[in-house]
């Protein structure tokens, strides 16, 4: 299949201007000023044309950070989230995605997960997964974390969580141990290793991680502290391991709060490279009475990315600066630079296209069209 989008406002993220893209299966082909260079094929019956007239085109967003399977199930057995569907991520531009584990390893599996994460590949999406839960010693899929990275095809690493009464409360040497298995892992098998680590809101922060990399050769890159605007102290600390040459991600929301965290570390003169943000979609969000009872309960969507878009363009971030936190950012982090986050020739033909408003007019995911005029084109099994 051959398809050719004409007049595309690119933004590959950085913006520029009117383009046309040409793609070919699962590839981009090429990209070229509009107009300039595909004009005598245009006419191929083998090419489909799709005139976008200006409509942005970005890079496929990456969310690094989904309970693909469900999450919560902290009230009892009723308040696990059901788990996610191909054609909702999709609706919200994502194009690539992340599932993990979260505080119920019991119930919600690592098999679970893993058959899930394939069913989403099936759909058309992309899509990879973490080994492990909160807990340490990790559970794992063949009895250990370097082979379930290294054997599994779509296991890039490690999940764990820290500074939360619902961790294991890991110290920095059981850290290293769990941060140095999932390293041999992708060493091995030529992924990234990463360990991503749910940080709670504990009064130990980030000290773990701190501890770890004082006394341990393990790469701070591999390392990702996630829903890191919780507080002012944690953010911090985020900063801190952003200035040691680390990363850290944030949780986005409907209000926007991790765009201002992300304004904060601007005017600081962070190297925001070093920052991504992420939906926790699927995940819980139980809320509370002032005496600490759960009254309700509902889950984030994945899209709360286009939220902080939204929320930090209207502030007057350009749209380019904004998209790299959920493209080449993302892409960084889970050791696919060379596939995703980017629309150049020879990356992969994930594109989303936006209305100047921002709202999701179309999603092009491995060169397979699944949403167009604001409308699914291909869906689920059971939708």
């Amino acid at each position: 299949m051959i398809t050719l989008l004409k007049n595309c406002d690119l933004y590959a993220p950085q913006s520029c201007g009117l383009n046309d893209i040409l793609i070919a299966g699962e590839k981009i082909e090429a990209v070229a000023p509009a107009g300039s260079r595909f004009f005598g094929i245009s006419s191929s019956p083998e090419v489909e044309v799709r005139d976008l007239k200006g409509k942005k085109v970005t890079p496929g967003l990456i969310d690094i950070h989904v309970h693909v399977t469900g999450g919560g199930g902290e009230q009892g057995f009723a308040s696990r989230v059901p788990e996610s569907r191909m054609e909702d991520i999709a609706a919200t531009g994502v194009t690539t995605v992340l599932g993990l584990l979260g505080t119920d390893g019991v119930t919600r599996s690592l098999e679970n997960l893993y058959a899930k994460v394939m069913a989403l590949n099936e759909e058309g999406i992309s899509a990879y997964m973490l080994t492990g839960s909160y807990a340490l010693p990790s559970t794992t899929l063949t009895g250990s974390v370097e082979r379930d990275i290294a054997l599994i095809g779509p296991c890039i690493g490690l999940k764990l969580a820290m500074s939360d009464h619902r961790s294991s409360h890991p110290d920095g040497r059981m850290l290293t141990d769990a941060a140095s298995a999932a390293r041999m892992g992708g060493l091995i098998s030529g992924k990234k290793g990463l360990v991503t680590i749910h940080t709670g809101n504990g009064e130990g922060k980030l000290s773990p991680v701190f501890e770890m990399l004082r006394h341990s050769d393990v790469p701070i890159g591999n390392i990702l502290p996630t829903h890191m605007g919780r507080n002012r102290s944690l953010f911090e600390d985020g900063l801190e391991l952003i200035r040691m040459g680390g990363n850290i991600d944030l949780t986005g929301s409907e209000g926007g709060e991790a765009s201002d965290w992300i304004f904060s570390a601007i005017e600081k003169g962070i190297d925001c490279s070093h920052i991504t943000l992420s939906s926790d979609g699927y995940g819980s969000q139980p809320k509370f009475d002032e005496t600490g009872v759960c009254i309700g309960l509902t889950w984030s969507k994945t899209d709360v990315l286009l939220c902080e878009l939204k929320k930090m363009t209207g502030a007057g971030l350009p749209l380019s600066t904004a998209l790299s936190f959920v493209t080449e950012n993302a892409a960084a982090r889970l050791g696919l630079e060379s596939r995703k986050g980017r629309i150049a020739a020879g990356m992969d033909a994930d594109l989303t296209v936006m209305d100047e408003d921002l709202e999701i007019f179309g999603v092009i995911a491995r060169g397979t069209i699944l949403r167009w005029d604001h409308a699914a084109v291909r869906k689920g099994y059971f939708s």
